[in-house]
């Protein structure tokens, strides 16, 4: 079972309905006790700022129970906001701290047009090793955010907008996060979601 968890930041739908086409058995998981053995997958969604996120997450009890389950090397996904949530500290509107679980601050983009917002291409870093996607460097998937993080050593993926390049997709151990939307992305979001989940699961890691 997937547990999707919701801190009342975002739209949790989209991403339930993404596995759930896969025939995942999907858990909208409202308190942290809802976390449990029986779920193989925890994934944390977010949409909207880093701050307001960061505050719901530690007042609800949820960046402790996060925590926990990472510390037990268990499966845990970010998605945009999510994927923020998961490094060390957010400077939006102040500084604000994360989950601490990918090392790098999320800083502001810096780019011309802001928010990003639309299509732009995701180039594999070949890290991990045995992380090998069956889509190819330069597959476009959707984009909505104005902070990223940048000189990630586990970056999984990179993306460049107006010629500086961020981190789009970071792997380490049984932690994962995508910058962008697989589940908004077509076909190809969801091949590499499925694919992303179905790595995190696996019992050699």
């Amino acid at each position: 079972m997937i547990a999707v968890v919701d801190y009342q930041v975002g739209n949790m739908g989209n991403v339930r309905r993404a596995f759930e086409s896969f025939g995942e058995e999907v858990l909208l998981a409202l308190r942290p006790e809802q976390l449990t053995e029986k779920v193989s997958l925890a994934v944390l969604p977010g949409v909207g700022a880093f701050g307001p996120a960061s505050e719901s997450l530690f007042s609800t009890g949820w960046a402790e129970r996060l925590r926990k389950w990472h510390g037990e090397g268990r499966p845990l996904l970010g998605i945009c906001l999510g994927m923020q949530l998961l490094c060390e500290e957010g400077h939006e509107d102040g500084k604000w701290p994360g989950l601490g679980l990918i090392p790098g601050a999320i800083l502001p983009l810096q780019a011309r047009k802001i928010p990003h917002m639309g299509w732009n291409s995701v180039d594999w870093t070949g890290s991990p090793a045995d992380f090998t996607p069956s889509l190819q460097s330069g597959e476009y998937f959707y984009f909505v955010h104005s902070y990223a993080l940048f000189d990630s050593s586990g970056a999984a993926g990179t993306t460049t907008l107006e010629g500086r390049t961020f981190t789009s997709m970071v792997l380490r151990g049984r932690t994962a996060g995508f910058q962008f939307h697989p589940e908004r992305s077509g076909t190809a979001g969801l091949s590499l979601l499925k694919e992303t989940a179905d790595y995190l699961r696996r019992g050699d890691l």
